[in-house]
Protein backbone atom coordinates (compact mmCIF):
# COMPACT_ATOMS: atom_id res chain seq x y z
CA UNK A 1 0.00 0.00 0.00
CA UNK A 2 1.03 3.27 -0.63
CA UNK A 3 2.43 5.71 2.26
CA UNK A 4 1.19 8.70 0.75
CA UNK A 5 -0.28 10.51 3.52
CA UNK A 6 -1.97 14.03 4.70
CA UNK A 7 -0.44 13.11 8.07
CA UNK A 8 2.70 13.91 10.18
CA UNK A 9 4.26 11.31 12.40
CA UNK A 10 4.36 11.10 16.05
CA UNK A 11 7.92 12.39 16.95
CA UNK A 12 8.17 9.50 19.75
CA UNK A 13 6.44 6.19 21.12
CA UNK A 14 6.39 8.12 24.20
CA UNK A 15 4.16 11.09 23.10
CA UNK A 16 1.93 8.62 20.79
CA UNK A 17 1.17 6.66 24.13
CA UNK A 18 0.47 9.76 26.27
CA UNK A 19 -1.98 10.56 23.97
CA UNK A 20 -3.62 7.93 23.22
CA UNK A 21 -3.62 6.80 27.00
CA UNK A 22 -4.95 10.32 27.40
CA UNK A 23 -7.66 9.73 24.88
CA UNK A 24 -8.77 6.54 26.89
CA UNK A 25 -8.73 7.93 30.30
CA UNK A 26 -11.73 9.66 30.70
CA UNK A 27 -14.45 10.89 33.42
CA UNK A 28 -15.96 7.56 33.19
CA UNK A 29 -12.52 5.90 35.01
CA UNK A 30 -13.20 7.69 38.24
CA UNK A 31 -16.33 5.61 39.42
CA UNK A 32 -18.11 3.14 36.66
CA UNK A 33 -15.22 1.33 36.76
CA UNK A 34 -14.42 0.64 40.32
CA UNK A 35 -18.51 0.74 41.21
CA UNK A 36 -18.73 -2.17 38.62
CA UNK A 37 -15.87 -4.13 40.05
CA UNK A 38 -17.77 -3.57 43.93
CA UNK A 39 -20.86 -4.54 42.61
CA UNK A 40 -20.04 -7.67 41.00
CA UNK A 41 -17.72 -9.61 42.88
CA UNK A 42 -14.97 -7.05 43.78
CA UNK A 43 -11.77 -9.15 43.10
CA UNK A 44 -14.01 -11.47 40.94
CA UNK A 45 -15.00 -8.90 38.80
CA UNK A 46 -11.60 -7.65 38.13
CA UNK A 47 -10.23 -11.33 37.18
CA UNK A 48 -12.84 -11.71 34.76
CA UNK A 49 -12.62 -8.09 33.57
CA UNK A 50 -8.43 -8.32 32.74
CA UNK A 51 -9.44 -11.73 30.94
CA UNK A 52 -11.61 -9.34 28.82
CA UNK A 53 -9.44 -7.10 28.21
CA UNK A 54 -6.50 -9.82 27.22
CA UNK A 55 -9.43 -11.34 24.69
CA UNK A 56 -11.61 -8.87 23.38
CA UNK A 57 -10.24 -5.13 23.94
CA UNK A 58 -6.43 -5.80 23.01
CA UNK A 59 -7.17 -7.62 19.59
CA UNK A 60 -9.49 -5.19 18.56
CA UNK A 61 -7.23 -2.37 19.37
CA UNK A 62 -4.75 -4.39 17.58
CA UNK A 63 -7.15 -4.17 14.62
CA UNK A 64 -8.12 -0.50 14.47
CA UNK A 65 -4.09 0.50 15.41
CA UNK A 66 -3.41 -2.25 12.05
CA UNK A 67 -5.93 -0.05 10.01
CA UNK A 68 -5.16 3.34 10.70
CA UNK A 69 -0.97 2.89 10.28
CA UNK A 70 -1.76 0.60 6.94
CA UNK A 71 -3.95 3.51 5.59
CA UNK A 72 -2.01 6.54 6.81
CA UNK A 73 -5.28 8.68 6.45
CA UNK A 74 -8.04 9.86 8.64
CA UNK A 75 -10.40 6.92 10.28
CA UNK A 76 -13.07 6.77 7.32
CA UNK A 77 -9.94 7.30 4.39
CA UNK A 78 -7.91 4.05 6.37
CA UNK A 79 -11.01 2.09 6.63
CA UNK A 80 -11.70 2.95 3.04
CA UNK A 81 -8.33 2.25 1.59
CA UNK A 82 -7.25 -1.32 3.83
CA UNK A 83 -11.06 -2.31 2.75
CA UNK A 84 -10.07 -2.16 -0.77
CA UNK A 85 -6.57 -3.54 -0.21
CA UNK A 86 -8.25 -6.38 1.02
CA UNK A 87 -10.39 -6.98 -2.28
CA UNK A 88 -13.24 -5.56 -0.49
CA UNK A 89 -15.12 -2.14 -1.48
CA UNK A 90 -15.34 1.33 0.24
CA UNK A 91 -18.18 -0.03 2.40
CA UNK A 92 -15.69 -1.14 4.78
CA UNK A 93 -15.52 3.03 5.27
CA UNK A 94 -18.56 2.05 7.19
CA UNK A 95 -15.95 1.20 10.37
CA UNK A 96 -14.24 4.90 10.49
CA UNK A 97 -17.63 6.67 9.58
CA UNK A 98 -19.30 4.95 12.35
CA UNK A 99 -16.65 5.85 15.21
CA UNK A 100 -16.30 9.10 13.99
CA UNK A 101 -19.93 10.61 13.79
CA UNK A 102 -20.38 8.45 17.38
CA UNK A 103 -17.24 10.27 18.89
CA UNK A 104 -18.24 13.95 17.58
CA UNK A 105 -21.58 13.58 19.38
CA UNK A 106 -20.22 12.08 22.64
CA UNK A 107 -17.98 15.50 22.32
CA UNK A 108 -20.90 17.18 22.24
CA UNK A 109 -21.92 16.45 25.94
CA UNK A 110 -19.13 15.59 27.13
CA UNK A 111 -17.37 19.15 26.57
CA UNK A 112 -21.00 20.01 29.33
CA UNK A 113 -19.92 17.39 31.97
CA UNK A 114 -16.44 18.48 31.56
CA UNK A 115 -17.97 22.26 32.38
CA UNK A 116 -19.23 20.57 35.54
CA UNK A 117 -15.61 19.84 36.73
CA UNK A 118 -14.10 23.53 35.66
CA UNK A 119 -16.99 25.03 37.48
CA UNK A 120 -15.85 22.82 40.95
CA UNK A 121 -12.28 23.71 40.93
CA UNK A 122 -12.93 27.12 42.02
CA UNK A 123 -15.37 26.17 44.34
CA UNK A 124 -13.07 23.35 45.78
CA UNK A 125 -10.19 26.67 46.20
CA UNK A 126 -12.56 28.35 47.94
CA UNK A 127 -12.81 27.71 51.81
CA UNK A 128 -16.01 26.54 53.21
CA UNK A 129 -17.80 26.12 50.48
CA UNK A 130 -18.33 22.67 50.88
CA UNK A 131 -18.72 22.79 54.09
CA UNK A 132 -22.36 22.74 56.46
CA UNK A 133 -22.99 18.89 55.37
CA UNK A 134 -25.12 17.32 52.89
CA UNK A 135 -28.02 20.09 52.85
CA UNK A 136 -25.07 22.65 51.71
CA UNK A 137 -23.14 20.51 49.07
CA UNK A 138 -26.25 18.75 47.40
CA UNK A 139 -28.07 22.06 46.50
CA UNK A 140 -24.59 23.34 45.11
CA UNK A 141 -24.51 20.58 42.29
CA UNK A 142 -28.43 20.79 41.94
CA UNK A 143 -28.19 24.71 41.31
CA UNK A 144 -25.50 24.39 39.03
CA UNK A 145 -27.83 22.17 36.58
CA UNK A 146 -30.42 24.16 36.79
CA UNK A 147 -28.50 27.43 36.13
CA UNK A 148 -28.06 26.93 32.31
CA UNK A 149 -26.14 30.32 31.84
CA UNK A 150 -23.47 28.61 34.02
CA UNK A 151 -23.54 25.26 32.02
CA UNK A 152 -23.16 27.65 28.90
CA UNK A 153 -20.19 29.30 30.09
CA UNK A 154 -17.90 26.31 31.58
CA UNK A 155 -19.13 24.38 28.46
CA UNK A 156 -18.01 27.04 25.99
CA UNK A 157 -14.64 27.20 28.32
CA UNK A 158 -13.81 23.84 27.70
CA UNK A 159 -14.67 23.61 23.97
CA UNK A 160 -12.59 26.99 23.29
CA UNK A 161 -9.60 25.22 25.10
CA UNK A 162 -10.08 21.71 23.38
CA UNK A 163 -9.68 23.83 20.09
CA UNK A 164 -7.26 25.76 20.48
CA UNK A 165 -4.98 22.99 21.45
CA UNK A 166 -6.65 20.63 18.23
CA UNK A 167 -5.71 23.84 15.89
CA UNK A 168 -2.35 23.93 16.84
CA UNK A 169 -1.50 20.20 14.77
CA UNK A 170 0.01 16.96 15.93
CA UNK A 171 3.65 18.38 17.24
CA UNK A 172 2.57 22.16 18.80
CA UNK A 173 -0.96 20.79 19.69
CA UNK A 174 -1.78 17.29 20.18
CA UNK A 175 1.22 15.70 21.25
CA UNK A 176 2.41 19.07 23.60
CA UNK A 177 -0.67 18.62 25.72
CA UNK A 178 -0.30 14.85 26.28
CA UNK A 179 3.13 15.30 27.21
CA UNK A 180 2.36 17.87 30.08
CA UNK A 181 -1.35 16.57 30.68
CA UNK A 182 -0.52 12.84 31.41
CA UNK A 183 2.76 12.99 33.41
CA UNK A 184 0.70 15.47 35.75
CA UNK A 185 -2.61 13.42 35.74
CA UNK A 186 -0.35 10.37 36.72
CA UNK A 187 1.13 12.19 39.50
CA UNK A 188 -1.55 13.63 40.88
CA UNK A 189 -3.42 11.03 40.77
CA UNK A 190 -0.80 8.81 42.63
CA UNK A 191 -0.49 12.04 45.10
CA UNK A 192 -4.57 11.41 45.62
CA UNK A 193 -4.32 7.85 46.36
CA UNK A 194 -1.65 8.27 49.09
CA UNK A 195 -3.76 10.75 50.75
CA UNK A 196 -6.81 8.55 50.53
CA UNK A 197 -4.49 5.94 51.85
CA UNK A 198 -3.54 8.15 55.17
CA UNK A 199 -6.57 9.55 55.56
CA UNK A 200 -9.42 7.21 54.31
CA UNK A 201 -10.65 3.89 54.98
CA UNK A 202 -8.28 2.66 52.48
CA UNK A 203 -8.58 -1.77 53.86
CA UNK A 204 -12.51 -1.17 52.94
CA UNK A 205 -11.83 0.13 49.80
CA UNK A 206 -9.18 -2.73 48.70
CA UNK A 207 -11.81 -5.38 50.24
CA UNK A 208 -14.14 -3.70 48.10
CA UNK A 209 -12.50 -3.92 44.91
CA UNK A 210 -10.34 -6.62 45.11
CA UNK A 211 -11.53 -9.42 46.96
CA UNK A 212 -12.73 -11.70 45.05
CA UNK A 213 -17.17 -12.68 45.62
CA UNK A 214 -17.87 -15.65 43.01
CA UNK A 215 -21.10 -15.95 44.54
CA UNK A 216 -21.83 -12.49 42.76
CA UNK A 217 -20.91 -13.31 39.60
CA UNK A 218 -22.96 -14.14 36.69
CA UNK A 219 -23.82 -13.95 32.86
CA UNK A 220 -24.69 -9.99 33.67
CA UNK A 221 -21.52 -10.10 35.43
CA UNK A 222 -19.28 -11.51 32.22
CA UNK A 223 -21.49 -8.99 29.97
CA UNK A 224 -21.02 -5.58 32.52
CA UNK A 225 -17.31 -6.60 32.05
CA UNK A 226 -17.31 -6.93 28.52
CA UNK A 227 -18.93 -3.78 27.78
CA UNK A 228 -16.84 -2.07 30.45
CA UNK A 229 -13.59 -3.32 28.70
CA UNK A 230 -14.87 -2.78 25.42
CA UNK A 231 -15.88 0.94 25.75
CA UNK A 232 -12.78 2.01 28.61
CA UNK A 233 -10.56 1.79 25.82
CA UNK A 234 -11.42 3.42 23.41
CA UNK A 235 -12.68 0.35 20.90
CA UNK A 236 -14.67 2.05 17.95
CA UNK A 237 -14.71 5.76 18.25
CA UNK A 238 -12.22 5.92 15.74
CA UNK A 239 -9.62 7.44 18.14
CA UNK A 240 -7.18 4.31 17.56
CA UNK A 241 -7.20 4.49 13.79
CA UNK A 242 -6.89 7.92 13.74
CA UNK A 243 -4.17 8.40 16.33
CA UNK A 244 -2.85 4.75 14.64
CA UNK A 245 -2.02 6.98 11.10
CA UNK A 246 0.41 9.00 12.59
CA UNK A 247 2.61 5.83 13.89
CA UNK A 248 5.25 4.93 11.75
CA UNK A 249 5.78 1.66 10.54
CA UNK A 250 8.82 0.58 12.97
CA UNK A 251 6.31 0.76 15.79
CA UNK A 252 5.58 -1.83 17.69
CA UNK A 253 1.74 -2.31 17.20
CA UNK A 254 0.95 -5.16 19.47
CA UNK A 255 3.08 -3.98 22.25
CA UNK A 256 1.20 -0.56 22.32
CA UNK A 257 -2.06 -2.34 21.93
CA UNK A 258 -1.03 -4.27 25.27
CA UNK A 259 0.27 -0.84 27.11
CA UNK A 260 -2.76 1.48 26.22
CA UNK A 261 -4.86 -1.13 27.51
CA UNK A 262 -3.45 -2.10 30.70
CA UNK A 263 -2.52 1.93 31.07
CA UNK A 264 -6.30 2.75 30.96
CA UNK A 265 -7.07 -0.65 33.24
CA UNK A 266 -4.36 0.99 35.77
CA UNK A 267 -6.06 4.30 36.26
CA UNK A 268 -9.27 3.04 36.89
CA UNK A 269 -8.22 0.64 39.39
CA UNK A 270 -6.18 3.50 40.93
CA UNK A 271 -9.26 5.91 40.76
CA UNK A 272 -11.27 3.39 42.87
CA UNK A 273 -8.28 3.57 45.23
CA UNK A 274 -8.59 7.44 45.44
CA UNK A 275 -11.94 7.38 45.62
CA UNK A 276 -13.32 4.81 47.46
CA UNK A 277 -11.62 4.91 50.88
CA UNK A 278 -13.29 8.26 51.40
CA UNK A 279 -16.11 7.60 50.16
CA UNK A 280 -16.32 4.74 52.97
CA UNK A 281 -14.55 6.52 56.01
CA UNK A 282 -17.72 9.11 55.11
CA UNK A 283 -20.24 6.25 54.44
CA UNK A 284 -21.51 7.26 51.66
CA UNK A 285 -22.86 5.23 48.66
CA UNK A 286 -20.45 3.98 46.26
CA UNK A 287 -22.80 3.56 43.55
CA UNK A 288 -22.95 7.60 43.40
CA UNK A 289 -22.95 8.03 39.68
CA UNK A 290 -22.22 12.01 38.90
CA UNK A 291 -23.48 12.51 42.55
CA UNK A 292 -20.24 10.74 43.91
CA UNK A 293 -17.54 12.64 42.10
CA UNK A 294 -20.27 16.35 42.56
CA UNK A 295 -21.75 15.55 45.85
CA UNK A 296 -19.96 12.47 48.26
CA UNK A 297 -16.25 13.67 47.62
CA UNK A 298 -16.91 17.57 48.02
CA UNK A 299 -18.34 16.42 51.40
CA UNK A 300 -15.17 14.48 52.31
CA UNK A 301 -12.90 16.71 51.26
CA UNK A 302 -14.75 19.40 53.48
CA UNK A 303 -14.10 17.05 56.78
CA UNK A 304 -10.62 16.09 56.37
CA UNK A 305 -7.41 17.43 56.98
CA UNK A 306 -5.81 19.39 53.94
CA UNK A 307 -8.85 18.50 52.03
CA UNK A 308 -9.27 21.43 50.16
CA UNK A 309 -5.97 21.67 48.96
CA UNK A 310 -6.49 17.95 47.70
CA UNK A 311 -9.97 18.67 46.36
CA UNK A 312 -8.64 21.13 44.17
CA UNK A 313 -5.65 18.61 43.08
CA UNK A 314 -9.12 16.36 42.33
CA UNK A 315 -10.95 18.07 40.39
CA UNK A 316 -8.17 19.40 38.46
CA UNK A 317 -6.76 15.46 38.13
CA UNK A 318 -10.69 14.70 36.44
CA UNK A 319 -10.25 18.17 34.15
CA UNK A 320 -6.78 17.01 32.60
CA UNK A 321 -8.21 13.45 32.33
CA UNK A 322 -11.60 15.18 30.39
CA UNK A 323 -9.13 17.27 28.46
CA UNK A 324 -7.05 14.48 26.33
CA UNK A 325 -10.18 12.68 25.73
CA UNK A 326 -12.22 15.57 24.44
CA UNK A 327 -8.55 16.45 22.23
CA UNK A 328 -8.74 13.19 20.86
CA UNK A 329 -12.37 13.08 20.04
CA UNK A 330 -12.69 16.71 18.08
CA UNK A 331 -9.21 15.51 16.27
CA UNK A 332 -10.91 12.54 14.41
CA UNK A 333 -12.88 14.91 12.70
CA UNK A 334 -10.63 17.20 11.89
CA UNK A 335 -8.49 14.70 10.25
CA UNK A 336 -11.05 13.74 7.89
CA UNK A 337 -11.75 17.42 7.19
CA UNK A 338 -8.49 18.08 6.17
CA UNK A 339 -8.08 14.87 4.11
CA UNK A 340 -11.17 16.58 2.16
CA UNK A 341 -10.18 20.03 1.62
CA UNK A 342 -10.57 22.09 5.18
CA UNK A 343 -7.34 23.64 6.62
CA UNK A 344 -6.95 22.64 10.14
CA UNK A 345 -8.06 26.18 11.42
CA UNK A 346 -11.13 26.19 9.18
CA UNK A 347 -12.05 22.68 10.51
CA UNK A 348 -11.71 23.81 13.97
CA UNK A 349 -13.72 26.45 14.24
CA UNK A 350 -16.22 25.00 12.13
CA UNK A 351 -16.59 21.55 14.40
CA UNK A 352 -15.52 23.21 17.33
CA UNK A 353 -18.48 25.71 16.61
CA UNK A 354 -20.64 22.99 15.69
CA UNK A 355 -19.86 20.69 18.47
CA UNK A 356 -20.61 23.84 20.83
CA UNK A 357 -24.35 24.15 19.83
CA UNK A 358 -25.10 20.78 19.80
CA UNK A 359 -23.95 20.95 23.48
CA UNK A 360 -26.30 23.48 24.18
CA UNK A 361 -29.37 20.84 23.48
CA UNK A 362 -27.28 19.06 26.70
CA UNK A 363 -27.66 21.95 28.56
CA UNK A 364 -31.03 21.98 28.00
CA UNK A 365 -31.50 18.61 28.64
CA UNK A 366 -30.05 19.29 32.35
CA UNK A 367 -31.70 22.57 33.09
CA UNK A 368 -35.35 21.38 34.33
CA UNK A 369 -36.57 25.30 34.08
CA UNK A 370 -36.23 24.99 30.42
CA UNK A 371 -36.54 21.57 29.83
CA UNK A 372 -40.13 21.31 29.04
CA UNK A 373 -40.22 23.62 26.13
CA UNK A 374 -37.08 21.61 24.19
CA UNK A 375 -38.06 18.05 24.72
CA UNK A 376 -38.69 17.41 21.29
CA UNK A 377 -37.28 14.15 21.15
CA UNK A 378 -39.77 11.42 21.97
CA UNK A 379 -40.14 8.57 19.88
CA UNK A 380 -42.14 5.28 19.99
CA UNK A 381 -40.40 2.04 21.42
CA UNK A 382 -41.97 0.54 18.67
CA UNK A 383 -39.54 2.73 16.07
CA UNK A 384 -36.65 2.17 18.99
CA UNK A 385 -36.83 0.28 22.24
CA UNK A 386 -34.64 2.72 24.90
CA UNK A 387 -35.03 6.12 23.09
CA UNK A 388 -38.79 7.01 24.08
CA UNK A 389 -39.21 9.85 26.68
CA UNK A 390 -35.49 10.90 26.50
CA UNK A 391 -34.73 14.06 26.33
CA UNK A 392 -31.54 15.37 23.71
CA UNK A 393 -28.72 14.25 26.11
CA UNK A 394 -30.55 10.79 26.66
CA UNK A 395 -30.74 10.27 22.90
CA UNK A 396 -27.39 10.97 22.01
CA UNK A 397 -26.25 9.06 24.67
CA UNK A 398 -28.38 6.27 23.96
CA UNK A 399 -27.26 5.95 20.09
CA UNK A 400 -23.93 6.26 20.53
CA UNK A 401 -23.17 3.55 23.59
CA UNK A 402 -25.87 1.23 23.05
CA UNK A 403 -25.86 1.44 19.29
CA UNK A 404 -23.23 2.98 17.29
CA UNK A 405 -20.15 1.65 19.19
CA UNK A 406 -21.00 -1.97 19.64
CA UNK A 407 -21.91 -2.01 15.72
CA UNK A 408 -18.97 -0.33 14.82
CA UNK A 409 -16.69 -2.78 16.93
CA UNK A 410 -18.94 -6.00 15.47
CA UNK A 411 -17.46 -4.81 11.95
CA UNK A 412 -13.94 -4.32 12.77
CA UNK A 413 -13.74 -7.75 14.62
CA UNK A 414 -15.55 -9.04 11.23
CA UNK A 415 -12.99 -6.99 9.06
CA UNK A 416 -9.92 -7.88 10.98
CA UNK A 417 -10.98 -11.50 11.80
CA UNK A 418 -11.93 -12.29 8.57
CA UNK A 419 -11.07 -10.31 5.36
CA UNK A 420 -7.80 -9.21 6.67
CA UNK A 421 -5.23 -11.39 4.79
CA UNK A 422 -2.32 -13.38 6.49
CA UNK A 423 0.36 -11.32 4.58
CA UNK A 424 -0.84 -8.13 6.22
CA UNK A 425 -1.44 -9.81 9.32
CA UNK A 426 2.14 -11.03 9.66
CA UNK A 427 3.38 -7.67 8.05
CA UNK A 428 1.82 -5.61 10.47
CA UNK A 429 1.10 -7.81 14.08
CA UNK A 430 3.96 -9.97 13.50
CA UNK A 431 1.13 -12.78 13.44
CA UNK A 432 1.65 -16.19 11.53
CA UNK A 433 1.49 -19.99 11.69
CA UNK A 434 -1.14 -21.50 14.05
CA UNK A 435 -1.60 -17.94 15.39
CA UNK A 436 -3.33 -17.01 12.50
CA UNK A 437 -6.18 -19.67 12.55
CA UNK A 438 -6.67 -18.85 16.42
CA UNK A 439 -6.88 -14.87 15.32
CA UNK A 440 -9.36 -15.80 13.30
CA UNK A 441 -11.37 -18.12 15.10
CA UNK A 442 -11.26 -15.47 18.20
CA UNK A 443 -11.35 -11.59 16.16
CA UNK A 444 -13.41 -12.43 13.37
CA UNK A 445 -15.93 -15.01 15.31
CA UNK A 446 -16.01 -14.80 19.08
CA UNK A 447 -15.46 -11.31 19.55
CA UNK A 448 -18.69 -10.34 16.81
CA UNK A 449 -20.85 -12.93 18.52
CA UNK A 450 -20.21 -11.62 21.88
CA UNK A 451 -20.51 -7.90 20.79
CA UNK A 452 -23.69 -8.38 19.00
CA UNK A 453 -24.76 -10.36 22.11
CA UNK A 454 -24.03 -7.64 24.08
CA UNK A 455 -25.42 -4.85 21.39
CA UNK A 456 -28.90 -6.95 22.07
CA UNK A 457 -29.16 -8.32 25.43
CA UNK A 458 -28.30 -4.28 26.75
CA UNK A 459 -30.92 -2.83 24.26
CA UNK A 460 -33.65 -4.96 25.58
CA UNK A 461 -32.28 -3.84 28.80
CA UNK A 462 -33.76 -0.36 27.83
CA UNK A 463 -30.42 1.28 27.88
CA UNK A 464 -27.74 -0.41 29.77
CA UNK A 465 -25.60 2.95 30.68
CA UNK A 466 -22.41 2.50 29.90
CA UNK A 467 -21.86 5.97 28.80
CA UNK A 468 -19.17 8.59 30.12
CA UNK A 469 -21.51 9.24 33.26
CA UNK A 470 -21.32 6.08 34.37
Amino acid sequence: MSEASVHQHWSSRYAFIMATVGAAVGLGNFWRFPYQAGENGGGAFVIIYIGVILLIAVPLVMTELLIGRRGQRSAVGSSVAVGREQGGTALWGLIGWIGMIASYLILTFYSVIAGWVMAYIPKAAMPGTFSGGADVVGPIFEGMLANWQMMLVWHTVFMVITSLIVVRGLHGGIEKAANILMPAFFVMLLFVVGYSYLEGDFSGAVSYLFVPDWSAVSISTVMDAIGQAFFSVSVATAILITYGAYLERGSNLVRSAYVVSFADTGVALLAGLAIFPLVFLHGADPAGGPGLLFVTLPLAFADLPMGQIFGVVFFMLAFFAALTSSIALLEIVISWAEENGFTRRNAVIFFGSLAWLLGVGTIISFSDAITEGFSWIRMSDNLLPGVADRNFFGFIDFATANLMLPFGGFLIGIFGGLFVSDEVLAEELGISGARVMLWRVLVGGVIPVLLMTVLVLNTAKNGFGINLLG
